[in-house]
């Protein structure tokens, strides 16, 4: 699920200050994310941020599941020696669990050796006071993991703040961002009653290539019915209902993360199966540019 894990860390290099207000209860006067690798073995970019302060590096890992290839204690310690060996200034730590799990991982906040004691925080979301994240706009995607009596009265309160939002691309992302985020606790049906579609269509770029496949998609509809028959048109319409709904939120994924996407990539696009497009919806959260986008549609090609 680094899907998931690579979103917070969207969040979190997007809204550093406010990550630190919450984390750190400070407000400092500056803030640099620092992209750097700290051993042989690259840090993994799916999870870890490192944001400093003048005088504090904030280390935030996210974690989805509780598998992890080296043990996150002592991961964590890893990570503590070296950065204060580079950087020379104090290190809070904190990892955050997305997902309940009763797992003991989740509830261990130290690396304990006959030699070595070593401590870190623990924030498990499903415990957190949803209060804060309705809140902050910053925080606000992550409102519907928090702890409530009612699923449906918080999903309700989110939807409201998210409509609420003045600006346009701002609350088209805030959706997108929240509608994935929630769906690591409650059902896709479910999450959809609440969250207008509308606001995840608003972009003019979407607007603008849906409704051209729309079009396209029709005068083929009409062909294939004609030459085939009305029982083998709505069949492939109901299929191009579903690949079109797949392209529509691959393209909105891959506009929220690299901008606008060049036409030559939405012709490429357009001419994957459906079963394709979902697959890459799930991957391109690990791409760190066009160029991962690109090398991923010369490994898969249309079929």
């Amino acid at each position: 699920m680094a899907e998931y894990d690579n979103l917070c860390k969207i969040l979190a290099e997007k809204y550093p200050r406010d990550f630190i207000r919450w984390l750190l209860n400070q407000e400092p006067q500056t803030i640099e994310i620092l992209k750097t690798e700290l051993s042989i073995e690259p840090i993994r970019a799916d999870s870890v941020i490192l944001l400093q302060t003048e005088n504090r590096i904030l280390h935030l890992e996210f974690q989805t599941t509780i598998k992890s290839n080296e043990p996150i204690p002592l991961r964590m310690l890893d990570y503590y020696v070296r950065l204060t060996r580079k950087y020379q200034v104090p290190v809070t730590q904190v990892v955050i669990f997305l997902q309940e799990t009763s797992n003991e991982i989740a509830f261990t906040e130290e690396y304990f050796s006959e030699v070595t004691t070593h401590r870190y925080r623990v924030i498990r979301m499903w415990e957190q006071d949803s209060a804060l994240f309705l809140g902050n706009l910053a925080l606000l995607p992550l409102a519907p993991l928090t702890r409530t009596d009612s699923a449906q009265a918080l999903l309700s309160q989110i939807a409201e703040k998210i409509d609420k939002i003045p600006d346009i691309e701002t609350r088209q992302n805030t959706a997108a961002y929240t509608e994935i985020l929630a769906g690591l606790k409650f059902e896709k049906d479910f999450i959809r009653q609440l969250f207008r579609e509308e606001i995840m269509q608003e972009s003019v770029i979407y607007q603008d290539i849906f409704q051209k496949g729309e079009r396209k998609g029709e005068q083929r509809g009409e062909q294939r019915g004609e030459q085939r028959g009305e029982q083998r048109g709505e069949k492939r319409g109901e299929q191009r209902g579903e690949k079109k709904e797949a392209l529509k939120y691959t393209l909105r994924l891959l506009n929220r993360r690299f901008g606008e996407i060049d036409s030559l990539i939405i012709e490429r696009l357009q001419v994957l199966s459906t079963e394709q497009l979902e697959g890459l919806g799930e991957e391109l959260l690990d791409f760190s540019n066009v160029s991962d986008l690109i090398a991923w549609l010369e490994q898969n090609p249309s079929s």
